[in-house]
């Protein structure tokens, strides 16, 4: 059935039938990333001129996050090594990595090492970001694309991001009947959050080189933990509105907002609207749809990371926030304005979100429009430089509080972390 003809009431079936990947797609995907990972451990530098040691191996993307589309075989896997020193020693010694690792996939491919055929894509830009290849194989129903970013492991020279991650998971019960939110026995609730100076480092090292968002691959770990712990059913909608964002691809073309902007923006809308492990999809994908035709009012960024404390990341924070609109700042990456680009993309994609709004995934059976969540922009405050509009949240011991001043507190209720957002190998 297309999304456009569904009924608001059956959109959840919608996302269960034809958006979450089976257990045996699960499985495929997992066989293919286990393949590129021990190549990366065990083969791919072992006859570099220097000494290479790869760090750990993580996957990023959608399959880190756990909001993999069904039938879309991609993953993206975040290589990092120890031979980056700096961010501009990745930025300009990036591209020497890359071919190292096309020269030897192209190398077991001739070899026949594995029972696989590697189909590596030409290289668009003088120092890619990425080596892109499609890995394939008779127990694979169909390819699998890969994304394999080299990085400089910043966030693992201060601590061991995955201990940090499984102790960052906050878990919460409902009691009855109040439903009040607490938390449970014997859970552990501390948070991470990485020293200020490597976001100062970041900041310096961004400015210095003029390649704002640049890094993003640096921070994958801090990415992958921004959604781990969200509810399922969250989840289930960053995937309705990635479907919706592909369907308008196909239609519009470039150029179009990034993807990674509407995901970040459903979280905002969720937050910000309902907080709720269980809600009405139709009313959550509305939302999602109104801000998007607000895009010149949206300036959306998160102080789970970083904050205002540090002078210098403050002052930078207050120059992003104060950039034409629409303002959406990677949770993990300050340099990492995710809602900028091409003027034209917001206007493009807003205008189909009118469109759509009118189709029947947004009425309810007597024809009535299922409304939407209460969510701001709203009025300026007395701050000439942040508006309400402007929230931010960090994690405490006890959920989630507004970094401003806002009536009552605000708690979520997280779900236990699937299990194929765990995935992260680590070289001893």
């Amino acid at each position: 059935m297309e999304l456009q003809k569904t009924p608001a009431r059956n959109l959840d079936k919608f996302i269960e039938d034809y958006l979450l990947p089976d257990t045996q797609f699960r499985r495929q995907v997992r066989e293919a990333i286990d393949i590129i990972c021990s190549f990366l451990k065990e083969r791919c530098f072992r006859g570099a001129a220097h000494p290479v040691q790869v760090s750990k191996v993580v996957k990023g993307g959608s399959s880190g996050k756990g909001t993999t589309l069904k039938g879309r075989s991609d993953a993206d896997l975040v290589v990092f090594l120890d031979s980056f020193k700096s961010f501009r020693e990745q930025f300009e010694r990036r591209a020497e990595f890359i071919e190292e690792i096309r020269r030897q996939l192209e190398a077991c491919q001739r070899e026949k090492r594995f029972d696989v055929q590697f189909e590596v894509q030409g290289q668009q830009w003088a120092r890619p970001r990425a080596l892109s290849f499609v890995l394939t194989s008779p127990q694979l129903n169909e390819g699998v694309e890969f994304d394999v970013l080299p990085a400089f492991d910043v966030l693992g020279k201060q601590r061991h991001l995955s201990d940090a991650m499984q102790n960052n998971t906050i878990a919460w019960a409902v009691e009855e009947p109040a439903r009040r939110l607490c938390c449970g026995p014997g859970q552990v609730t501390t948070s991470y959050r990485p020293d200020p100076d490597i976001y100062v480092r970041l900041i310096k090292e961004c400015q210095s080189l003029g390649k704002e968002g640049e890094f993003s691959s640096c921070f994958t770990e801090l990415q992958r933990a921004f959604l781990r712990q969200r509810p399922t059913k969250l989840k289930s909608l960053i995937r309705l509105v990635k479907h919706w964002y592909q369907k308008c691809k196909e239609k519009l073309g470039k150029p179009l907002p990034a993807q990674y902007a509407l995901e970040l923006l459903t979280v905002y809308a969720w937050e910000q609207g309902s907080r709720q492990t269980e809600f009405n999809t139709a009313q959550g994908f509305q939302t999602v749809l109104e801000l998007v035709l607000k895009y010149q009012q949206l300036c959306i960024y998160w102080t789970k990371y970083y904050s205002f404390d540090d002078p210098v990341i403050g002052q930078y924070l207050k120059r992003q926030l104060k950039k034409p609109r629409p303002v959406i700042l990677d949770p993990a990456d300050p340099t990492g304005n995710v809602g900028g680009g091409d003027p034209c993309s917001w206007p493009r994609l807003a205008q189909e979100a009118r469109a759509w709004l009118s189709y029947p995934c947004f009425k309810n059976w007597d024809e009535s429009p299922v409304g939407s969540w209460d969510v701001g922009p709203e009025e300026d405050s007395e701050d000439d430089t942040l508006t309400w509009a402007e929230r931010a949240y960090y994690q405490c011991d006890d959920g989630w509080r507004p970094e401003f001043p806002q009536t009552g507190s605000t708690r979520q209720r997280a779900s236990a972390p699937d299990a194929e957002e765990n995935w992260t190998c680590t070289i001893l």
